[in-house]
């Protein structure tokens, strides 16, 4: 698979994995100036990068870097990122400070890692009955607490 990726500013940084083992390609901050993050506040940071999937049978996935995450608090603004196989615009990583302190991203600081997936599209058919099930409706804790 060819992942194509497209510079948009000289200062931004091709992806790459830290680690032959890494499942993620850690994204880089593509900003002039550290950009500092308030408790509850919301920031979007640009990569400086746009890709080109292979095609519609993959997505792009965004997600937190666990260090920033666990350590400072710092954790992408809606959970998960998806870059669709047809954007072909900056991808930027939406940052939440969910801590007490504040938070500084510096200048090509790692802020995300991006995992390209397989996406599967089914058809769709609506019915008036689903099939049973053991567990049937319940959620939310439905199968107890160990």
């Amino acid at each position: 698979m060819i992942l194509k990726i497209k510079k948009l500013r000289p200062n931004a940084k091709i992806p790459s994995c830290a680690t032959n083992g890494s499942a993620g390609m850690d994204l880089n901050a593509c900003i002039d100036e550290p950009v500092k993050i308030m408790p509850g506040d919301l920031k979007i940071i640009p990569t400086g990068l746009a890709v080109e999937l292979p095609d519609n049978k993959c997505a792009a996935f965004l997600y937190a870097r666990s260090g920033l995450g666990v350590k400072h608090g710092i954790c992408l603004s809606n959970g998960v990122g998806v870059i669709d196989s047809d954007y072909r615009g900056e991808v930027c990583v939406g940052l939440c400070n969910v801590s007490a302190e504040e938070y500084t991203i510096e200048p090509g600081e790692r802020v995300a890692q991006m995992i390209i997936a397989p996406v599967l599209v089914p058809e769709i058919e609506e019915v008036s009955q689903l099939g049973e099930t053991e567990r049937g409706a319940g959620g939310f804790g439905s199968t107890g607490k160990k």
